[in-house]
């Protein structure tokens, strides 16, 4: 029987009343998530497991919370779960329970995002590619005409087609696999109304940016969604990111770079904002987007100050997408994302301190900003103060200044304070300053890439110091998978099993045809939806065409090289990423959509319709000649000195891991294009394209104003990446297996371990903003009024080597560009050495027996030290 959509509703309505009530342990209210009773205010980080590897989850936890976080936030990737119909994969860095246990061991909350679509700049956005092959269905979307539901069994949506035959689609793949997930957590007793750690689940995700293009079927997906997740049972609420429309008790939250001016759907929900974007994704062929620390410490200030109760980053840890999991296309392997936590596991200096500071300050507030009556002062066209005050006696006062280029004098309870611009100073007790989100007090760190040769294993299988290869063969290296007429999609062809199809297809010429040029070169003309391809006539290179973010399709033209008879010619058509996100972005294809021969005058050929051969993969990859235990008939070819700028080809070496813990990369800069291995462990896709000379890259980035992607920019006219991370658990002792498939041409010897390290770190402190003694710190305590002081750490297992600058008085400049000012003590650099050399840690005081003497008279003092550690 058809429902009306009015029916339906009221049905939600009815259904989502009942499961509310069934909450016990985390419910909510129009000021924040209740836990155990007690409002809480959340600040959360993502970290996506697959993204990083089992060994390194315990130092990322421990990292997170080091840093000020009380919960860690995770998508569920159910392409990565599910690679074929019915069979599911949690081991290695797909084990989600294991993660979960981390988290929860550390103490920490966690709020599970199942989506099951992730978008992400993760591949196909998190569905699996099968899907979108199974008759009917088109996603994120109420693709039915008929719902059939049959006593407590799932909701199935069906599509009749032309046989009349049912056939399943999205929704019911979809709810199964929601199911499964939050089945998993159940049994493991992970969710909060079990005694768990798992405070907040999300179902799909930013799906309001696509519901409009749906219309009502949008529309009824949302509902549908929201339904089928409150269906689940988990005992907490649930939350729809960016849906306008999400049904009450649904939440529904922000995803932005600002959400201070977010307003939930309903005065019953709270304020939460589920992605804070503390930097952005990076592009081949694009330049690096970095996100001042000022900046994101500005906009969760504001949040807080608005009245949020829940911030997580968008991501606190980036990571790695390991083998072929980027989306876009092109994004790059590395999801470093310019996060708190670097790509390598390691904290990013100052961002990672300066949002610890903020984050203790903010926790200061906790009682207060959630239990308080909350009072707005407007002080200025750009300058406000936002008062919290309970029935305690406890008061908070958050100074706001959004202008974009002064500093501006705020007078409150007649005390006047400096703010600078686009800056919010936190007053835990309406007094005392504890934090400005400009006034970066953490210390800098300098990390390097040390560079360290490849070991190469001397008890080496193939020879001591040698290298083996294989050559990929050009065209059909066994019998076609498929013969067509005309050129069809790559993505239908492989199912995105591979980023590699070739098509080929032969073509006669007569001597005497125009086509020939008579002294000028033939033209080729291949156009191509992306997103990049290599063209071979009769086994030679003709050329290459390789696309960027943003800039599909492709055309070529080329001159070419025929020859009379008969002529073979065989593109090597790649993906580099799939599509994840937008309205029906499944259908965005991929591979060749016409090639064309021209010659001088009226000849010219159009092979596109022609009888076309298809072989999906390489043949080294059918044979996993990248696997250790590999035992094929592929015979690789040992190789003293291997073969330099050759194309398609594969390189084999066995190597030592480099000495040390520091995390490792490899510099594959002497290189073009292709993918690494490391054990048979894939490390994913490395390209070295650069970013153009002229996009714009700032060397000080202005952190006032609002935040684009492309407004901080480094890297311009280098290669987008150059260092690929290599888990120190991919490596044995020694004898690693070390595989590379080259597409462009490169040169292997030249390839390099890097070791990354913090050789330097920097301080900067002054009188007017001293570091707070945060942890304790107490209301109304005279402690609190502590002299300045610089505080500087070395990383665990070194000390500070050298002391390369130090000045107190007046200096200026940034990390690595410090100068002394009209005021400078002497003394500077000896008290320093007394106070830090040899040490892990040091703390100079700007009073008592470090500087006694005042030299400068009337001069607020500063300190900037600069130390290599080692």
């Amino acid at each position: 029987m058809a429902t009306s959509p009015r029916l339906f509703l009221f049905l939600f309505l009815f259904l989502f009343a009942t499961v509310v009530t069934a909450a016990q342990n985390v419910t909510y209210d129009a000021r924040s998530l209740i836990i155990d009773g007690e409002r809480r205010l959340i600040i959360s980080g993502s970290i996506h497991y697959p993204r990083s590897v089992p060994s390194m989850w315990p130092g990322l936890v421990a990292e997170a919370k080091e840093g000020g976080l009380n919960a860690i936030d995770t998508y569920v990737f159910w392409n990565g779960h599910e690679p074929s119909p019915g069979n599911y994969y949690f081991e290695d860095r797909f084990d989600l329970v294991k993660f979960a246990k981390i988290v929860r061991d550390a103490g920490l909350y966690m709020i599970l995002r199942i989506g099951p679509f992730v978008a992400a700049e993760w591949t196909y956005g998190g569905i699996p590619v099968w899907l979108h092959y199974v008759p009917g269905t088109v996603f994120r979307t109420n693709n039915e005409p008929f719902k059939v539901r049959k006593n407590k069994n799932p909701i199935f949506l069906v599509f009749l087609d032309g046989d009349g035959c049912l056939i399943l689609v999205l929704q019911w793949h979809m709810e199964r696999f929601v199911t499964y997930i939050v089945n998993l957590m159940k049994r493991e007793r992970l969710f909060a109304s079990q005694g768990g750690h798992i405070i907040l689940a999300q179902i799909e995700n930013e799906y309001g940016y696509s519901e409009s293009y749906f219309g009502d079927e949008g529309k009824l997906y949302a509902m549908w969604a929201a339904h089928m997740a409150l269906n689940q049972g988990t005992g907490v609420p649930w939350v729809m990111g960016q849906q306008d429309d999400a049904p009450d008790p649904v939440i529904n939250t922000c995803n932005s770079f600002y959400c201070d001016q977010f307003t939930p759907n309903s005065p019953s929900k709270p304020k939460l904002w589920t992605e804070n974007w503390p930097g952005w994704f990076h592009s081949f062929g694009d330049p690096d987007p970095h996100r001042p620390p000022e900046d994101i410490a500005f906009a969760v200030a504001r949040f807080f100050e608005k009245g949020g109760c829940l911030q997580n980053y968008y991501v606190y840890h980036g990571g790695t997408h390991y083998g072929r999991t980027t989306g876009g296309p092109f994004i790059t392997t590395s999801y470093d994302y310019n996060a708190p936590i670097d790509e390598y596991g390691l904290p990013r200096l100052p961002k990672w301190g300066h949002l610890r500071e903020l984050h203790k300050s903010v926790k200061l507030c906790e009682h207060t900003l959630l239990y308080g009556k909350s009072t707005f002062i407007s002080v200025g066209p750009l300058q406000e103060i936002d008062v919290y005050e309970d029935q305690s006696g406890g008061c908070v006062a958050f100074l706001a200044n959004v202008d974009v280029q002064e500093d501006k004098l705020i007078t409150f309870r007649n005390v006047t304070y400096i703010i600078p611009p686009w800056s919010v100073s936190i007053l835990p007790d309406c007094k005392n300053v504890v934090f400005n989100t400009a006034m970066v007090k953490s210390q800098t760190s300098v990390v390097e890439m040390v560079l360290e040769n490849l070991k190469v294993y001397s008890n080496s299988s193939f020879g001591s110091g040698a290298w083996q290869v294989y050559m990929e063969k050009v065209g059909l290296w066994d019998k076609p998978d498929f013969v067509l007429f005309g050129l069809e999609d790559h993505i239908n062809i492989t199912k995105d099993t591979t980023d590699y199809l070739w098509y080929t297809t032969s073509f006669y010429v007569d001597k005497s045809e125009d086509i020939l040029g008579h002294g000028s070169s033939p033209i080729l003309s291949v156009a191509s939806l992306g997103h990049a391809f290599i063209v071979f006539i009769n086994g030679e290179l003709q050329g290459s065409s390789y696309g960027k973010y943003g800039y599909l399709p492709l055309n070529f033209e080329a001159p070419v090289t025929i020859k009379p008879g008969k002529n073979e010619i065989a593109i090597l058509s790649m993906t580099i990423g799939m599509y994840n996100a937008g309205p029906l972005y499944e259908w965005e294809g991929a591979g060749l959509t016409s090639v064309n021969i021209s010659g001088t005058g009226n000849g010219s050929l159009n092979l596109s319709p022609y009888s076309w051969e298809y072989k999906i993969g390489l043949e080294g990859e059918h044979y996993s000649i990248f696997n250790t235990n590999n035992n094929t008939d592929i015979k690789w070819i040992p190789k003293s000195e291997p073969p330099k700028n050759q194309s398609l080809i594969w390189y084999k070496v066995a190597v030592d891991p480099p000495e040390g813990k520091e995390p490792v990369a490899l510099d594959m800069a002497s290189m073009g294009k292709g993918h690494v291995w490391v054990n048979g462990k894939s490390i994913g896709r490395y390209w070295l394209v650069a970013s153009s000379i002229s996009d714009n890259c700032t060397p000080h980035c202005n952190y006032t104003g609002t935040f684009e992607p492309d407004r901080c920019l480094t890297g311009c006219g280098q290669p987008t990446q150059r260092w690929y991370h290599i888990p120190r658990s991919f490596f044995k002792p020694s004898g690693n297996t070390l595989v590379i498939f080259e597409e462009k041409g490169g040169d292997p010897t030249r390839i390099t371990f890097a070791r990354r390290q913090e050789t330097k770190i920097c301080g900067f402190v002054s009188e007017d903003h001293p570091q707070v003694d945060l942890e304790n710190w107490e209301v109304h305590s005279k402690r609190n009024a502590a002299g300045a002081a610089m505080h500087l750490k070395c990383p665990e297992g070194s000390s500070v080597s050298s002391i390369t600058f130090a000045s107190f008085g007046n200096p200026t400049g940034t990390c690595s560009s410090y100068r002394r000012g009209s005021c400078h003590y002497p003394s500077s650099v000896s008290v320093t050495e007394k106070a830090c050399l040899h040490k892990n840690k040091c703390s100079i005081a700007f009073k008592g027996e470090s500087f006694t003497e005042d030299l400068c008279p009337g001069t607020a003092k500063a300190m900037a030290v600069e130390a290599a550690c080692s």
